[in-house]
């Protein structure tokens, strides 16, 4: 298990590369076959648009790391965080404009997913099962807002975050968790904004056919668990692999990966890094298929709780 020891490590691997997918599709027309995010594809834009976001992300990692040292967490008098989730569908043709049945079973993925009572939970292999955690967040669909499109597909330029630009304003993105579902090119499945970048494009992105488990929901990305990993980084946590050879993910009960993991790997896959470490590859921050992730740690869940504590990016929503 990696131990973090240094806040500029933490700050430099917030700036670090998601790992590319090599299989590219135009408009939605071939297979995806391995997990690609493009959050960070869309953080450097972000940053090249706003001068001031690289200060306000370091301001509020170090907020998060001394949260997390005096274990600073949020919760509500029913002892989880409730979020309110809007999701915002743009369709060009029927089988896009995904059905309400398809939204809420990715809700309760999402349910399932963040308080450890997802069905292949018991998958966690023994030597997990220690940090296996229920992260206590509660998701509750709020509205689903529809627009048709003559859009054929969508960049991550987040112009579907605009009504200006063809797409949906996000509603209350202080206050509520906005999900933009339509069809992605470049072989992207997701894409989340990190705390501290602007409101009015806060939020996930997913790709209609990896949205949910029922409906339209593709294998191997048919169970849900490409919100639950967006999400994840809308809720501040990094790819178990740091972003880098053997990098850091800012967890201290992870082991450290040497890349990220695709399909499902073997049980007892090892790491080349530092001491051979068994892989977490079923944690939903790693790349595997949807039917192969299936836990997040203790770490992640005070790292998540440490962003909605006092000064924390994601507060507003823990009031």
């Amino acid at each position: 298990m990696k131990k973090i020891t240094l806040l500029s490590l933490a700050i430099a691997c917030f700036f670090a590369s998601c790992q590319k997918n090599n299989l590219t599709e135009d408009e939605g027309s071939s297979p995806i076959l391995h997990r690609n995010c493009a959050s960070q594809e869309v953080l450097e834009q972000q940053l090249k648009a706003d001068p001031e976001l690289e200060q306000r992300m370091n301001n509020f990692e170090q907020i998060i790391q001394q949260n997390i040292k005096n274990n600073a967490q949020a919760r509500l008098v029913n002892g989880v965080i409730e979020i309110p989730v809007v999701v915002n569908v743009l369709y060009r043709t029927t089988s896009e404009n995904i059905s309400t049945a398809q939204i809420q079973s990715q809700i309760d993925v999402l349910n399932e997913d963040y308080n450890a009572t997802n069905a292949d939970s018991y998958l966690v292999p023994s030597n997990f099962q220690s940090v296996k955690a229920n992260v206590g967040i509660r998701f509750v669909l709020d509205q689903v807002v529809r627009k048709k499109t003559t859009k054929k597909s969508w960049s991550t330029n987040d112009a579907m975050k605009k009504s200006s630009t063809g797409g949906i304003n996000a509603t209350s993105p202080t206050t509520k968790l906005n999900i933009w579902v339509c069809k992605l090119s470049g072989g992207v499945l997701g894409y989340a904004q990190f705390p501290g970048g602007a409101a009015s494009t806060d939020g996930v992105v997913i790709l209609n056919t990896a949205m949910g488990r029922v409906g339209t929901a593709t294998a191997p990305f048919n169970k849900g668990r490409t919100a639950t990993h967006e999400v994840g980084h809308w809720l501040n946590l990094r790819h178990i692999w740091g972003d880098a050879t053997c990098g850091s993910d800012l967890v201290s009960d992870t082991p450290t990966h040497n890349t990220a993991n695709y399909g499902c790997p073997a049980a007892g896959h090892k790491s080349t890094c530092s001491g051979t470490p068994v892989e977490m590859w079923m944690n939903y921050m790693d790349y595997t298929d949807d039917a192969c992730m299936y836990m997040f740690s203790n770490g992640q869940k005070s790292r998540i709780l440490a962003t909605f504590a006092s000064g924390g990016p994601r507060a507003s929503f823990a009031q």
